[in-house]
């Protein structure tokens, strides 16, 4: 597969689920932890699958990857082998030793901040604001800082600008954007953390003048599918070349994703803990890959006429239909209605009745 077209430009591991912060709506946290991380010599098996599968970056995630006492000797392999290595920190364990060796292998790092000082400190600790956009500072400095990331809670819904503001003064290449996925430490803050379907809604029509208005300065994306129905709504003439070449939000779950986890599992979603495709100390990933296109689940997945409920009528369907994680949280059912979204498809609004109809 190396000397072909890989179907994935990046591979993302999560290195730990340990981490020095406490954000409330955490996908990785530890507590939900089960399975133990890889040492060492298995980490740089895992760098040596995702090169040999063909992939030019390593993505680097957590937990808060900084606190693995190997991560910077697991960096120095991939970037010998041949790859670009990015990474996502909160901050808190940014100093000026770990700078220098990113600095040295050329780290491409991310920052995650959850809106202005008041919303972050209370998603994720007071002070955390602070030692955040301190890492942001210092890694602009170097041209290392990539993105700025933040997900949205009922508490920081109102500030999507902020982040925004930050990636534009400090030179990030992007901001990005993630609706709630109730998993992990989320699931147990719900429905307390989770904004409500119009909350999405209009703040979503707001990231979308911001992504005009940072154009050529800041590129603006947001992981979240519906996201996908709201820019063709607005932009309908430039829509798909956003669409196919801009867009990270898609649901990935049938099969266009495959990450790895801290125990080396392979998996086909970046938030659903339960949807795994045997271990990197057996399998190799292009083998995971190539089960995963054929898997009967994740080939039903991909079909988007086997969603059922409000989604399933939807017009939007094909190039939206709702995070199937979030559904499956909400309903019991993989396959219902996403609630995180507000739109009433076209079918039903001409005829509310249809379901009963049926």
């Amino acid at each position: 597969m190396a000397n072909s077209k890989p179907p994935l430009y990046m591979i993302t591991w999560r290195c730990t689920r340990n981490c020095v912060g406490s954000c409330m709506y955490c996908s990785y946290t530890k507590e939900y932890a089960k399975d133990s991380e890889v040492d060492t010599k298995t980490a740089k098996k895992i760098v040596d699958e995702i090169h040999d599968f063909g992939c030019q970056w390593l993505g680097i995630s957590g937990g808060e990857p900084l606190v693995r006492s190997d991560i910077f000797e697991v960096i120095d392999y991939a970037k010998k082998v041949g790859l670009e290595v990015s990474l996502i920190t909160s901050g808190f364990a940014f100093d000026q030793a770990r700078l220098d060796k990113l600095a040295k292998y050329n780290v491409h790092t991310a920052v995650s901040i959850d809106g202005n000082r008041e919303s972050n400190d209370i998603i994720r600790r007071k002070g955390s604001y602070d030692k955040a956009v301190y890492a942001m500072k210092k890694l602009s400095e170097l041209g290392l800082l990539d993105c700025i990331v933040t997900t949205m809670t009922k508490y920081n819904i109102k500030d999507m600008a902020h982040p925004a503001a930050l990636a534009e003064e400090f030179k990030a290449r992007m901001v990005v954007y993630h609706n709630l996925v109730p998993v992990g430490r989320a699931s147990s803050n719900m429905p307390d953390l989770a904004p409500t379907a119009d909350q999405y809604e209009e703040t979503f029509n707001e990231i979308y003048d911001l992504q005009v208005k940072l154009a050529g300065k800041v590129k603006v994306n947001v992981y979240a599918p519906f996201y996908a129905r709201i820019v063709r709504q607005k932009n309908p003439v430039d829509f798909w070349d956003w669409f196919e070449t801009g867009f990270l939000g898609r649901c990935s779950i049938g099969g266009n994703y495959m990450g790895i986890t801290e125990n080396g599992d392979y998996r086909s979603c970046g938030f659903h803990e339960g949807y795994r495709l045997g271990n990197v100390k057996d399998k190799k990933a292009s083998q995971a890959w190539d089960e995963l296109q054929h898997s009967e689940l994740h080939l039903k997945l991909r079909d988007k006429s086997n969603i059922k409920g409000r989604c399933g009528v939807c017009e939007y369907r094909e190039i939206c239909g709702g995070c199937r994680t979030r559904a499956e949280y909400y309903t019991g059912d993989l396959f219902e209605t996403d609630p995180a979204c507000n739109y009433v498809p076209k079918v039903l609004q001409e005829d509310p009745n249809y379901f009963k109809k049926q």
